[in-house]
Order: structure tokens, then C-alpha cells, then sequence
């Protein structure tokens, strides 16, 4: 099983019970500003409890971002001792999200949760109305876009060259890459031939050497 670092915000969220983190793969790092004098008896109680598991990490000093800094450091080195392990960032901070996403395209696995009920081994747990929302750009899609169709590719050509006007291209070379900009880099080249093909065949365009010629339908108001 991964070794989880729970690296939690105290500034940020003040967690007291670690209930949920007394099994054996998890580790804790509670991080207190010069501020945080004061800790509830439960939360000191159950960082005795985990013992070697647990540790308090006190900034001397305040500063912006201070606190936040400290973890995203102490992240990295837990991060290269145990490359495969799961970190864990405890705090309603937006801000450490893409740090996050930094490390996820590391192939590093890291969150952030705005509490320790909320961390992803624990979500799953919650009522549907308690569990965290998702953000839509880290949602996947349940199936891959579709590939457009030929017919789709020739339009967008054809629209394309239309709202040109005077700037159309002026040698097949750079119609071909034209099209190909418009359709997408994604789409294979033998496709962008086929709608290259296609244009000529239904007399848009007119290939004359190394000049082509227009016969567009006007555009529409």
C-alpha cells in the first residue's frame, strides 16, 4: 500500500481529530504558523498517538504565503525520497492547485482536499450531499471525442476560405497548409488531401500551375 503524507495547512484548516489516519500507511505533517500558539487538546492528543507517524512543522517567522510556501517545499522533498507515494494538502486554498497539477503531470500523485473527510480514499464514504464537488476541467470524459466526418472537414474548409476575403492563399502549397490549420494538426494528412481533392472537385478552387483561383459562394450576412 502507498505511504500517505497528509500535509495539513493549520493556518488554513484546523483540523482537530486524525481518527482516519491512524492506519499504518499514513503520515502526518501539521504545519502551525507563529501565530498558532494555541492547539485544541484532541488534535495534540492524537499526534501523540500516532507517535514517529506525526510531526508539527512551526514556522519562526510570518510572511505572505509563508505557510504555503514551507509546504509546497517540504512536498518536494517528501516527493523525491518516496516518488510513489500520495500527498496529501489539507487547506481550502485554491491556490495550491496548480502545484498539484504540476505534480500529477510527473506522474506524482498529489490533491488537495479542504478537509481530511474530503481526501479521495475517504470521499467515497460521504453522503452524496458531503462528498466534494469537481471541478469540470478536472472531470474526464466518459468517451473520446468524436472524429469529425469528411463532409464536416470540407465545410469548415470551404467557411473558412469564405470569411478570408482578400487573404485567401495563393499557391496549393499554402491552401494545403491552410486547411490543414483549419481542420486541425490533429487530423491525418492523407484526410487533408481528401478535402483538398474534394474543394477542387466541386470547382471552389482552381488549381492553374502553381496559382489557384477562387469560385466561393458569397458570404453569409
Amino acid at each position: 500500500m502507498k505511504t500517505n503524507y497528509v500535509l495539513v495547512d493549520y493556518e488554513n484548516v484546523q483540523v482537530k481529530s486524525l481518527t482516519l489516519l491512524k492506519d499504518e500507511c499514513f503520515r502526518v505533517r501539521v504545519f502551525l504558523g507563529p501565530n498558532n500558539t494555541k492547539l485544541p487538546v484532541e488534535l495534540v492528543l492524537a499526534m501523540q498517538e500516532l507517535g514517529e507517524k506525526a510531526e508539527y512543522i512551526v514556522l519562526e517567522t510570518s510572511g505572505r504565503n509563508a505557510l504555503d510556501f514551507h509546504i509546497a517545499y517540504y512536498l518536494g522533498v517528501l516527493a523525491s525520497v518516496e516518488p510513489m507515494g500520495f500527498f496529501h494538502i489539507i487547506s481550502k486554498d485554491t491556490g495550491f492547485d496548480p502545484l498539484i497539477q504540476h505534480l500529477k503531470n510527473k506522474k506524482i500523485f498529489a490533491a488537495r482536499s479542504a478537509s481530511i473527510e474530503e481526501m479521495p480514499c475517504f470521499a467515497a464514504s460521504l453522503p452524496a450531499t458531503q462528498q466534494p464537488k469537481i471541478i469540470a476541467s478536472q472531470q474526464k470524459p466518459n468517451t473520446a471525442p468524436s472524429k469529425p466526418t469528411r463532409e464536416e472537414l470540407i465545410k469548415a474548409a470551404v467557411d473558412d476560405l469564405i470569411r478570408r476575403k482578400a487573404s485567401k492563399p495563393r499557391t496549393p502549397k499554402t491552401l494545403w497548409s491552410t486547411i490543414h490549420a483549419r481542420c486541425g494538426k490533429d487530423i491525418p494528412s492523407s484526410d487533408i488531401d481528401a478535402v483538398y481533392k474534394a474543394i477542387v472537385e466541386q470547382g471552389y478552387v482552381k488549381v492553374e500551375g502553381t496559382r489557384i483561383t477562387y469560385a466561393l459562394p458569397p458570404a453569409k450576412p
